[in-house]
């Protein structure tokens, strides 16, 4: 009797999420049997959400792209026959060199992603090399967070540092401020609940009652893109009733003064109030609490800066720590991000040295206006996708497609599954999951750097990002060292500043993951040091009024606000906010017949006092439009929306949608204040009863 040998190798997974889990996977006879959490990593502790727990289905999914395709049919439509690695990469290289000395040069071609995986190599190393050295467009990846990355960075000089997640437990009054930590984050809401059953209060502030919303002790729900006033009008109460950390203020910050006099004179409760439609005692008792019950934290999430105000609505939620002197304890003060803390270089991984001086750079959420040819330089010819599904999740999405469909356009889509960007694709590249190449993770919501071993050898001739690009690069005849093997850049990766020093790639081999070097108890800014040129919490800034911004914290509304705009009110009187559902990440498993079952048919939340002034009743099938486009949901009267707000989770692919659209047919590819971010919720819309035909 033969045994089949069995193998249990660490993982971890690639996912856009800050908890980045620790994973085992048991191998059998060269297949992944199981895949569960590994109990032995201090943050994870081996639980996986619902999406990494069913990993293995999409790894042997029968939908896999698994061999390269050419297009045989007309854009859009997703026919395609099969071809070989050789004839894919000629073809490539042939149409890359051909656009590079034609008279528009390089740069009219345009790389295009994003974080569809978090590992150092396959999301941002050869790839960034390899369009470097050919001197292609380069892009702007500020789709995400790079608007309140900025306020934060302004204010405390390192937009991706602030309290140890780990400690959260000692935290007496948390608030996720714009965080659905329950779905988002879930292992540091678990932190939280043990804060919780330590006394802490746990309070969530959102324009939507979120699952996390549901399960806080306090719900505070303004209006959309208000944020920034409710901060300024918690920091004229602390002034007010002398709340504030006279001592903290003193040596830990820059511009006090200057602050105190604005939100004295500027933000007094009743304009708050009126601003963001929360009660005067809310607003009151918040500034008391948060101020009195330390530790305090403020969990910031992503979703609160994407309007038009969105930097300047995170740092001024970022002032408020040190206002209250919440820096001073471990676990207190604010979160955003914990990845500033890890001292990778990412210059040596993606040499931004090779790009010829003066190459342009296009923004990613201008993807509609670069493809229409309406930004400057020369015409988008070559468009090459990866780790991202722009068809899908790109602002302004009529545009985009009408780009995507254009015939002089040649486009690459190395992808894992059939998404609605490769129906526009010329040539098809299968992609390796992440059970199948090897990476180095660091995380944006924990400390611990980790190894991810392949599991099991690639299935069908998918191939991983880095080996594509370095065999694009030999056909351009690049040098071959500009390319090396990947346990080469994961020794650059890891050649970095004091918080890498001593992990090294044998250690990760063997141990699998690592805390970076950072004290047993990891108070960033207790004696404040801020990282800032002033050394200090900068409510003034200097640098932001030289880059030509208000150097004090201000309510910055959104673009299309209500109260700012009556007339456009007037014909689109919705709020629309598209936060993900927990069944999908973005666009990521929306294909999967799992989980569009659980996430059941696009649905649109609305208030019962909307919904009765439209007519509506609960399941029908309505129009939500805008002057962009418009797309199909069902109405949902969840009783989680106040009046005027409106929120269609997701993000739903096209072409499994009603209609052949989703949410993103009506965003905007308008910037925020900073950043160049995005503004997927600065969104006004308008709802009618859909009639079929």
């Amino acid at each position: 009797m033969t045994t089949t040998a069995r193998n249990v190798t660490k993982s971890v997974c690639h996912l856009d999420c800050p908890d980045t889990c620790s994973m085992l996977v048991t191998v059998e006879g060269g297949v992944a049997v199981e895949l569960r959490g590994d109990p032995d990593h201090p943050f994870t502790r081996g639980f996986l959400c619902q999406k990494m727990a069913r990993y293995l289905d999409r790894v042997y999914s029968p939908d896999r792209l698994l061999y390269p395709l050419r297009r045989v049919g007309p854009k859009g439509e997703g026919r395609f026959e099969r071809i070989s690695w050789e004839e894919a990469l000629g073809e490539i290289a042939r149409r890359f060199t051909q656009i590079a000395c034609s008279a528009d040069g390089p740069q009219a071609i345009l790389p295009y992603s994003y974080y569809g995986t978090m590992g150092k190599l396959q999301s941002s190393s050869l790839d960034r090399r390899f369009f470097h050295r050919l001197g292609a467009t380069i892009l702007d990846r500020t789709i995400c967070a790079s608007a309140g990355t900025a306020g934060y960075e302004y204010t405390l000089g390192q937009g991706r540092l602030g309290a140890d997640p780990m400690a959260v437990p000692h935290c007496r009054f948390i608030v996720n401020w714009g965080s659905n930590t329950v779905n988002t984050n879930s292992h540091l809401w678990s932190l939280m609940i043990q804060a919780r059953q330590n006394g802490a209060t746990i309070v969530t502030i959102d324009p939507y009652r979120s699952p996390t919303a549901e399960r806080s002790d306090w719900h505070i729900q303004p209006r959309p893109g208000t944020d920034a006033a409710l901060a300024l009008g918690v920091m004229h109460v602390i002034w007010r009733d002398g709340l504030q950390d006279d001592d903290f203020l003193e040596r830990g910050t820059v511009g006090a003064g200057e602050l105190r006099t604005r939100v004295l004179a500027d933000y007094p409760p009743e304009r708050v109030v009126a601003i963001t439609g929360v009660d005067r005692s809310t607003l009151e008792s918040l500034a008391h609490r948060l101020a009195q019950e330390q530790p305090s934290l403020i969990r910031l999430n992503y979703g609160l800066q994407r309007h038009g105000g969105g930097g300047m609505a995170v740092r001024t939620i970022a002032c408020l720590p040190a206002l209250i002197g919440s820096w001073r304890y471990p676990g207190g003060g604010a979160l955003l991000s914990t990845s500033g803390v890890y001292d990778f270089d990412p210059r040596r991984l993606t040499r931004p040295d090779l790009s010829p001086p003066g190459t342009r750079t296009i923004n990613m959420n201008q993807l509609a206006e670069a493809l229409a040819g309406e930004l400057p330089g020369p015409p988008i010819q070559a468009l090459y996708v990866y780790n991202c599904n722009p068809a899908a999740v790109a602002p302004n999405q009529a545009k985009v497609t009408a780009g995507l469909l254009r015939d002089d356009l040649f486009t690459v889509v190395h992808e894992q599954f059939p998404t609605d960007s490769v129906d526009y694709a010329d040539i098809v590249l299968p992609a390796t999951t992440q059970l199948e190449h090897v990476d180095v993770h660091g995380s944006y919501g924990h400390h611990f750097v980790m190894l991810n071993t392949p599991a099991i050898a690639p299935v069908g001739e998918c191939r991983s990002n880095n080996d594509v690009f370095r065999a694009l690069a030999a056909r351009l005849e690049f040098p071959p060292e500009l390319f090396p093997d990947d346990e080469t850049l994961m020794r650059q990766a890891l050649d970095g500043g004091p918080s890498l020093q001593g992990i090294t790639l044998e250690r990760l081999e063997a141990e699998g993951s690592i805390r970076l070097n950072l004290p047993d108890q990891y108070v960033p800014f207790a004696e404040g040091r801020f990282p800032t040129p002033s050394g200090k919490c900068e409510f003034y800034s200097e640098r932001m009024k030289r880059d030509g911004f208000d150097p004090l914290p201000t309510y910055i509304p959104p673009h299309e606000d209500p109260q700012i705009h009556p007339g456009l009110a007037a014909r689109f009187p919705f709020q629309l906010l598209s936060p993900p559902r927990p069944q999908f990440l973005n666009s990521t498993f929306a294909d999967d017949p799992r989980h569009r079952g659980l996430a059941s048919e696009p649905s649109i939340e609305l208030s019962s006092a909307d919904a009765e002034s439209l007519g509506l009743v609960e399941g029908q099938w309505v129009e939500v439009y805008n002057d962009r486009g418009k797309f199909r949901s069902r109405v949902a009267l969840t009783g989680k929306v106040r009046p005027g707000v409106v929120v269609a989770t997701g993000i739903h692919w096209n072409k499994l949608s009603p209609g052949q659209t989703n949410v993103n047919s009506t965003t905007s590819s308008a910037l925020a204040d900073m950043g160049g971010g995005a503004t997927f919720f600065d969104n006004l819309v308008a709802i009618r009863p859909f009639v079929d035909g």
